[in-house]
């Protein structure tokens, strides 16, 4: 009833919003992605996106079709693995930055490691600017991370904005440097956050620095100052910073799937976890 290409095609748009981002990332035209929409919004009988000039979003039946999406897809491939006999095997070695230890990605790599049991993988928990840095020195096969919005590297698997948050009770003293809780270097949220109170000259210090999620998250819950996050990923005891207390704008944050661009014999795994890391992305960061 469903057809996989105009599923995949679904779910490159429900990701990143956009019906060009979604052509570039699936090597089609953009006309072939409008269809695609078309004819799965044909079959379903309802409407999956809003859509206007200036926007795309998806409308209630289309968060619905997220979940059924990704579901066939993955009973779809996993079918395809088992009938044309195509077993991976190899060493893959995969790093995920710090922002997904509290999401659904253990879930994605359950399903991968349930899928592939002959693939040995050997996970990285890092820093993004870290985990790119690795790749590009050979010692990483694929990587899922941030990306500063200007770097062309990776394909998208969404984009949010970066925000400021804190403890609900916590208040800032106009008169005084803002009380920071940030990663070390390299992380790319705490050289947003510095360049953008540096851009509205606003005095600041670090009140703690840590290359844990969850080091930060009880430091910003025990109201030690405020930290820049990725909206869509606000853990919980923690709330938006409220416009009232004057921190500036930091912008939008892009998460990434990046290969490695040697090849090597993990190749084909890489693949198979992009793929599904892709399919799957929506649900790391609205838990659906």
């Amino acid at each position: 009833m469903y057809d996989p290409s105009h599923l995949r095609t679904f779910l490159a748009v429900a990701q990143t919003l956009s019906f060009t981002q979604a052509a570039r990332r699936l090597g089609l035209r953009q006309s072939t992605v409008s269809q695609h929409v078309r004819r799965l919004e044909s079959t379903a009988g309802r409407q999956l996106f809003s859509r206007d000039t200036h926007s795309v979003e998806l409308t209630e039946d289309g968060e619905a079709m997220l979940g059924f999406a990704r579901r066939i897809l993955e009973a779809h491939d996993q079918a395809a693995a088992f009938f044309t006999g195509t077993r991976l095997r190899g060493r893959l070695r995969f790093g995920a930055s710090e922002d997904f230890v509290l999401t659904r990605l253990p879930e994605i790599l359950e399903g991968f490691r349930h899928d592939h049991p002959e693939v040995d993988l050997e996970l990285t928990v890092e820093l993004s600017g870290t985990l790119h840095e690795q790749l590009a020195d050979g010692k990483l096969d694929l990587v899922l991370a941030k990306r500063r919005p200007e770097d062309p590297h990776g394909e998208l698997v969404w984009h949010d904005r970066l925000v400021w948050i804190g403890a609900e009770r916590l208040r800032l003293d106009a008169a005084r440097p803002v009380p920071l809780i940030v990663y070390p270097p390299p992380g790319i949220t705490r050289a947003l956050a510095l360049e953008a109170l540096e851009r509205q000259g606003r005095p600041w210090r670090i009140a703690c620095t840590s290359g844990s999620l969850n080091g930060l998250i009880a430091a910003a819950r025990a109201g030690l100052g405020v930290m820049a996050h990725s909206q869509g990923l606000i853990p919980p005891g923690l709330v938006r910073v409220p416009p009232r207390a004057g921190l500036p704008e930091l912008g939008r944050v892009d998460f990434v799937v990046t290969q490695a661009t040697r090849r090597t014999q993990s190749q084909g795994a890489a693949n198979a976890l992009a793929n599904r890391i892709l399919q799957g992305g929506v649900s790391l960061h609205t838990g659906r």
